[in-house]
């Protein structure tokens, strides 16, 4: 097994997939690339994507393209665009690929592995990171933390070592927990509370630094996921919910989510990832989330409206 990761592809250059290529572009140009196809591919050529007001042109390879098999493939796209994704990056999947997928939500890595095998794929969640995207400039003050490794993790293994020791040359910071699905579930609440709180209100983390009437809606979407979590053997609680408050104090106020930002831009929003996945659970195990329900309604709505308006879905 070769020990050092060399070569990095990146699906997505949104907000994250920019900021983690960024990183690793500092440390070595030659070590990452995009994957893209169509106008997004023409669009990265391009245009260089600017972060923190740097350049960085980064190569682009096209799935059409003959290219050698990737040592490590980062998945960071919408929820809607993972199906393409998992298409794309086939071309660059060799035999000794590690793909790690940045994406919210708590079903990503099984389909992942449903297409190339679950010894490739490990779990992630990043949390704190505030980056923002408007066209190709982003922009962030934290860079957070990113949360990995296999479902369980009572030792490290050799997989995830190649990924701690990538890593560590680029500054990334990383941690590796006990259970890692247990911080999947986490971080699904999280979203479930901030993302859709905040695309409803149309509010930056300000808000919830501040806000209690902001805050209790929030935390009210995020207990919802909770009980269903134990439904499943995911035991999470309250004290779940204060232990993103250290990290949400660290955000730039002036910060918005993901879904925001989407709203905002007039994007499909990735509600039927959170909201909706709730409400699906709910339904399975007989557990009510009108919390949920209603920030599905309303936020659906919203897109609706943005349609309506000629407001595209770019």
């Amino acid at each position: 097994m070769k020990q050092r990761i060399e070569r990095v592809g990146i699906v997505g250059a949104g907000a994250m997939g920019a900021v983690y290529a960024s990183l690793l572009y500092d440390m070595d140009p030659g070590s990452v690339f995009f994957v893209a196809r169509g106008s997004r591919l023409e669009r990265l050529r391009r245009e260089p994507l600017v972060v923190n007001q740097k350049p960085y042109r980064i190569d682009v390879l096209s799935p059409d393209e003959h290219a050698e098999p990737a040592d490590f493939i980062i998945v960071a796209v919408k929820n809607h665009h993972l199906d393409e994704a998992i298409r794309d990056m086939g071309f660059c999947v060799g035999p000794e690929t590690i793909i790690l997928s940045v994406m919210n939500g708590i079903d990503s890595e099984e389909r992942i592995a449903a297409a190339y095998g679950k010894e490739k794929v490990l779990y992630s969640a990043a949390v704190g990171i505030d980056a923002l995207r408007e066209g190709n400039r982003i922009t962030y003050t934290t860079q957070g933390k990113l949360i990995f490794g296999e479902a369980a993790n009572p030792f490290l293994t050799e997989t995830v070592k190649r990924v701690q020791e990538l890593f560590d040359r680029a500054g990334i910071i990383y941690e590796t927990p006990p259970d890692m699905l247990r911080i999947l579930w986490w971080k699904f609440m999280i979203n479930v509370g901030i993302n859709q709180a905040s695309a409803l209100l149309g509010a930056p983390y300000r808000v919830f630094q501040t806000s209690k009437d902001a805050r209790d809606l929030m935390v009210s979407a995020m207990r919802e996921v909770i009980l269903l979590g134990r439904k499943v053997g995911i035991n999470l609680s309250e004290e779940d919910i204060a232990a993103f408050d250290p990290y949400l104090s660290r955000l730039n106020p002036e910060g918005r989510t993901s879904m925001l930002q989407d709203v905002e831009a007039g994007r499909k929003t990735e509600v039927e990832m959170f909201a909706g996945k709730v409400i699906a659970l709910g339904k399975q195990y007989n557990v009510p989330v009108p919390v949920n329900q209603m920030l599905f309604d309303r936020i659906k709505a919203i897109e609706s409206a943005n349609r309506a308006s000629g407001n595209p879905d770019r």
